[in-house]
């Protein structure tokens, strides 16, 4: 037996407002299955995981121990402004052994990264 990844879950206080804010972000779909309380982001063209958004009513404070990794088809710096006039946050940008990358947050304070490849 193996296990398959099928979803990315962020807990949040307003699923709704989080998950259209990625779906615009990545192209994806939005699924209101559960009236508000949790909402799913099916992938958009260059496909990649569900993710799945659940109202809480106290979410967990601090740095986020699990992060998303993208790679943009426009690159990275540009794709790290595109991400920045819609409503994230830089955090930082790094540079390890010639590979390069863009920390940011979403609306919410999750963090992630954007590299020129996944």
């Amino acid at each position: 037996m193996t296990l398959t990844p099928a979803m990315v879950t962020f807990d949040t206080l307003d699923a709704r407002a989080l998950s259209a804010w990625w779906a615009e972000q990545t192209g994806g779909e939005v699924r209101d299955i559960a009236d508000g309380w949790f909402v799913m982001v099916t992938p958009g063209p260059m496909g990649g995981p569900v993710l799945g958004f659940q109202k809480v009513e106290d979410p967990t404070p601090g740095k986020n121990r699990v992060h998303l990794d993208f790679g943009g088809s426009a690159g990275r710096e540009a794709e790290a402004e595109r991400l920045l006039a819609a409503g994230a946050t830089l955090v930082g940008r790094h540079e390890h052994d010639g590979y390069a990358w863009v920390v940011l947050a979403d609306p919410d304070g999750n963090q992630f990264c954007v590299g020129d490849g996944a």
